[in-house]
């Protein structure tokens, strides 16, 4: 699998960053053929945290077995630094590990909430402590939402973080303003050689009213290889974009994996004539279920 430095942090990480929200639910069986499979496929990156069920005490099985050049990422979701504090500590004894590569901000999507965690008495504060006291390398920030873009945007005036998670798809970068603001967020993490990473690929829209919703992630995936290939394609064809997280379901592990492998085969036009003209295609943001 074709792999990218991580901005200034200088780790070359898997196109495909393990996205361990898949985890969550499932039993340690389950979780340690799907850790097991990333690894064959080249998957080097490994990105969990502390809201993501049992996520992180399933990874703990591993620890120490992922390989020298593996990079192991947590989040915190606390706003106040004393409750992040204790979440990072906790994160650690459940991945049953000492330190991390990263701790990233979690979930911060809109300027309110990263006054929040950015702010005196923040949860920043507790990341910063974590990274002083050798517990963590780097720190890192991520978001959902319409804002996100602007609001990380936001956050590297404040703060030099080492990465940046944001999302980022086809049907968002159709959104001018959403486009606008990512473009920017980009043109800035190139600048200050900050690593940028994308979710949310391969999101189809929210799950429709009486769906089955087949899936454990939140959002409807994308999951036949014509629109898997395509969406893969897309956003690494983005310039600036060092990785995408897989989505949060482990039965989807392969096809994304098989799409990312097909996906420098594909042309832009192609792209194009598949994401413009896919069906009930939409951003997953219009409902989020928080």
């Amino acid at each position: 699998m074709e792999r990218r430095r991580l901005g200034r942090l200088e780790h070359l990480s898997s196109v495909l960053v393990y996205g361990a929200a898949a985890l969550a639910e499932v039993d340690q069986h389950t979780a340690d053929e799907s850790v097991a499979a990333a690894l064959e496929a080249g998957i080097n990156h490994f990105d969990v945290a502390a809201s993501y069920g049992d996520a992180e005490l399933r990874l703990a099985s591993w620890s120490g077995r992922l390989g020298p050049d593996a990079f192991l990422a947590t989040k915190t979701g606390e706003r106040d630094a004393e409750a992040a504090w204790a979440q990072i500590n906790r994160s650690l004894e459940r991945l049953a590990v000492d330190r991390v590569d990263l701790i990233q901000l979690h979930a911060v999507g809109d300027l309110e909430d990263l006054d929040r965690a950015t702010g005196p008495g923040g949860a920043l504060e507790a990341a910063v402590r974590a990274r002083d006291e050798g517990m963590v390398s780097a720190i890192g920030i991520t978001g959902h939402g319409h804002q996100a873009p602007a609001t990380h945007l936001e956050a590297l005036s404040r703060f030099g973080f080492d990465t940046v998670l944001t999302p980022w798809n086809f049907v968002l970068a159709a959104d001018p303003a959403y486009c606008r603001d990512f473009q920017a967020l980009v043109a800035a993490c190139t600048g200050a050689d900050v690593a940028l990473m994308t979710i949310k690929t391969v999101a189809r829209r929210n799950w429709p009213d009486g769906a089955d919703q087949r899936y454990a992630t939140w959002y409807e995936p994308w999951d036949d290889p014509e629109h898997l290939q395509a969406c893969v394609a897309f956003a690494l064809r983005q310039p600036g974009v060092t990785a995408i997280a897989t989505a949060g379901d482990v039965r989807l592990l392969d096809r994304i994996v098989q799409a990312a492998a097909r996906a420098p085969s594909m042309s832009d036009a192609d792209i194009d004539d598949v994401l413009g003209r896919a069906p009930g295609y939409c951003s997953p943001f219009e409902s989020m279920p928080w």
